[in-house]
């Protein structure tokens, strides 16, 4: 079980880590343009591809052609992310805008259960919040999972996710391996499957709702999909992602 914790953690700690890391396509502060980025398996800017401890496979990822380019991923059994960094402040920047695309949902999906822990689509953005503001079991965990290097773990992150048939649009939970981790469902099943979704978030709400509080600055986003858990297959496309002003 903590290895999971420490995995979900650890995926914005691989984000962290790249901070001094040129944007060359991206505007100052902003995550690369996957719009931008050349067609392939190539390293989109920013971005950086994450593999994650004690999961076995990776999912298949490349930039492809999809009226403009896109990011597409293919998940089977499997699970892994590109991470961004980013150093911005929600007062700033309040608003978190992307589009994707599945071609199907993945129907094990359960906020309440590990093995319903994964899902067709997921944009996670990552928070540096003090950690005396966590709980002592989840401050001890964190506290576990800190990674050797120069760059502090994020404690806390929002989690998009386009959920299973059975998780209605708005609903929301903790992550069933720690409360570090508040997921969001603002798709859910396949009535838009094979659909192009325009998904618009405020942060600084989303983030009163789930951790109360003003919401800490943003140290980094990531991109991907998570059939480890379920054993379930997904496919799924995203356009740009963007943070700016109302």
């Amino acid at each position: 079980m903590l290895d999971r914790r420490r995995l979900m953690l650890a995926l914005g700690g691989a984000a962290v880590n790249h901070t001094s890391r040129a944007q060359p396509t991206g505007q100052p502060g902003q995550p690369t343009r996957f719009s931008t980025a050349p067609l392939g398996k190539v390293q989109p800017g920013s971005w950086r591809y994450q593999t994650l401890p004690k999961v076995q496979h990776s999912n298949d990822v490349a930039i492809v052609a999809d009226d403009g380019h896109v990011l597409h991923g293919v998940s089977r059994a499997s699970a892994s992310f590109w991470a961004t960094a980013l150093d911005l402040y929600p007062i700033i920047t309040p608003v978190l805008r992307w589009s994707w695309r599945v071609q199907r949902s993945l129907p094990v999906s359960d906020f309440k259960k590990q093995s319903g822990d994964g899902y067709a689509a997921r944009v996670c953005v990552f928070f540096y919040m003090p950690t005396e503001r966590l709980k002592f079991d989840v401050r001890l965990r964190h506290a576990v999972a800190q990674p050797l290097g120069p760059q502090p773990l994020p404690t806390a992150s929002i989690s998009y996710v386009w959920g299973g048939p059975q998780q209605a649009v708005g609903i929301s939970s903790w992550n069933p391996y720690t409360e570090a981790v508040r997921i969001i469902a603002v798709d859910s099943g396949d009535n838009h499957a094979g659909r192009w979704r325009s998904v618009q978030r405020y942060l600084r709400l989303d983030w009163h709702n789930a951790f109360g509080g003003p919401a800490p600055r943003i140290s980094g986003l990531a991109v991907g999909l998570d059939t480890n858990d379920s054993e379930g297959e997904a496919q799924a496309w995203f356009a740009d992602i963007t943070l700016g002003a109302e």
